[in-house]
């Protein structure tokens, strides 16, 4: 018997039924954004974390297209794109370059 407060087994079937994908994936995306920003901080830098998170948000956003609102799926792209940029000065950051001196944007070895 479930304690008060929890669920039983049989209403959380009844969540994840009515759970739409398209909402979780709402709920996702602003953590993968965040969490690629978080990996391109000085204290913490990780390259390929923070370009897994913009090749992901690259890859899930244009699948919400039709299935949310128009302005969050904009605020998406807009966020992918901030986050590239941010990327770009990562990486010439830590190749001791300014990002538009004509570099790719990639390091070494991600190319």
């Amino acid at each position: 018997m479930a304690e008060e407060g929890e669920l039983t087994p049989e209403e959380l079937l009844e969540h994840i039924r009515q759970l739409k994908v398209s909402d979780l994936l709402l709920s996702i995306l602003p953590t993968v954004a965040q969490l690629g920003y978080a990996k391109l901080e000085p204290e913490g830098r990780d390259l390929h974390q923070a370009k897994l998170a913009i090749e992901s948000l690259r890859a899930l956003t244009p699948i919400l297209v039709g299935t949310a609102p128009d302005d969050v799926v904009s605020d998406f792209e807009q966020a992918t794109a901030n986050l590239q940029l941010a990327y770009a000065k990562a990486v010439g950051e830590e190749l001791g370059a300014s990002p538009d001196d004509g570099g790719d944007g990639e390091p070494e070895g991600e190319k």
